[in-house]
């Protein structure tokens, strides 16, 4: 049952330890112009979500919240954005993040000057694929063009520059967007993805799992955005972010008889009591 929803309590008035979670992996990096086209941006992060009705990846439904137990360490792990492309031109796959059974793919590699794209969460743009239930392929370019890559929210298109649409959730109290494809190295127009910026070798956006902007005239493609796990359970249990883990907001009120902790980077565990 997803959280916001009427609780439900076991016999005896005890709340059961339900989690509903969001697990973002890192972006991937931009692909670079080698001197004869431009670079393709990086695909988004994997996204699984299961708060409430929202959407996960590739539109996919709501996931499961998990049941846990108290006094147990759960692994979590947040993973770092792709390095952007230089000399070989593809850019580099992001990192996974994960939470107990959860787990996401990184956003795949831009490619470069025909190069193909990276598979990943969302594939890198020049095609690369996505990931069932975490995101969409990337877009193809035309001849040296640099093309989008996928987002977690949008499938992309033949000859498409701009990186695909991210996915909105409110996990955290607020809507927040992410997951989305960086832009091909010489697409100037903006990105509704939450990527790299104006394809010009921007970096995908911090701990939105953003994929980075291809580069173009020489330049090396832009370094993916870093992932996110955020967490939210009810207020009758504490949670302990373990060592490795950096979280600024563990244990705070969200919603009605709810808490929250946002984990933006480490690995480590956690446990509640």
């Amino acid at each position: 049952m997803p959280l916001g929803a009427a609780r439900f309590t076991l016999q005896g008035g005890v709340t059961p330890l339900e989690v509903s979670y969001l697990v973002l992996a890192g972006g991937g990096g931009g692909g670079r112009d080698t001197g004869s086209g431009t670079g393709s941006g990086g695909g988004g992060g994997g996204y699984r979500n299961s708060f409430s009705t929202e959407t996960s990846g590739a539109n996919s439904s709501t996931e499961t919240p998990l049941t846990l137990d108290k006094s147990t360490n759960y692994a979590v792990t947040v993973g770092s954005g792709g390095s952007g492309g230089t000399g070989v031109g593809t850019g580099g796959r992001g990192g996974s993040s994960s939470f107990a059974t959860v787990s996401t793919t990184g956003g795949g590699g831009g490619g470069s000057n025909g190069q193909g794209g990276q598979s990943g969460g969302s594939g890198g743009g020049q095609g690369g694929a996505g990931t069932a239930n975490e995101g969409f392929s990337g877009n193809t370019g035309t001849g040296s063009t640099g093309a989008g890559g996928g987002g977690a929210g949008e499938a992309g298109g033949s000859g498409q520059q701009r990186g695909s649409d991210g996915l909105a959730s409110s996990i955290t109290g607020s809507s927040v967007k992410r997951a989305g494809g960086g832009n091909g190295g010489d697409n100037l127009g903006g990105n509704n993805g939450f990527g790299g910026g104006n394809g010009n070798a921007d970096g995908g956006d911090t701990n939105k799992g953003g994929g980075a902007g291809g580069g173009k005239s020489g330049i090396n493609g832009g370094v993916g955005g870093s992932g996110i796990v955020v967490l939210r359970y009810p207020d009758t249990f504490t949670i302990t972010i373990g060592a490795g883990l950096s979280c600024s907001d563990a244990n705070t009120a969200v919603g009605t008889g709810e808490r929250k902790a946002t984990i933006t980077s480490g690995s480590g565990n956690v446990s509640w009591a």
